[in-house]
């Protein structure tokens, strides 16, 4: 299946299980509303989409986060797959996203891990923020680093 933004739908859990029909046969509406992605890419095509991409790098870069080395790429990812619980300084703990949302992001492994500390930096952004995180081996202990409105 082709997507209207790249991302590679026979890989997805989503698109395996059925719970995802696919952007280019719902218009862009795969989880049952318009995804901005798809929406940024009718109105001003690839180019345009590859712009919001290396400007949304750019800011990430431009954070100069301690220990994170520089982003190259964003990809397109669901909201079900990054929508982390962080705990709040009063023990609660809370989820920032969406999971029906298109979200664009990576991981990258932190520059000072060693033998005994893995830790990896989940990026997140969509029109209105950007997300920063720190978390262990599988998500675990999940720490907001920056969560800054654009």
């Amino acid at each position: 299946m082709e997507s209207i933004c790249g991302a590679n739908c026979e890989e997805c859990v989503l698109f395996k299980n059925s719970k995802c029909k696919g952007c280019k046969e719902t218009n862009g509406c795969p989880f049952g509303k318009k995804c901005w992605i798809a929406k940024y890419i009718e109105v001003g095509g690839k180019d345009s989409f590859e712009s919001i991409k290396k400007e949304l790098i750019n800011e990430f870069n431009s954070l100069n986060i301690d220990g994170m080395p520089k982003i190259e790429e964003l990809y397109p990812l669901h909201g079900e797959f990054v929508n982390m619980e962080y705990p709040l300084p009063n023990g609660e703990h809370v989820k920032l996203l969406n999971d029906n949302e298109a979200y664009l992001g990576n991981q990258v492994e932190c520059l000072f891990n060693d033998e005994a500390i893995k830790k990896c930096f989940g990026i997140l952004a969509n029109m209105n923020f950007l997300l920063v995180c720190e978390y262990g081996e599988n998500g675990s202990n999940p720490e907001i680093i920056i969560y800054k409105k654009r």
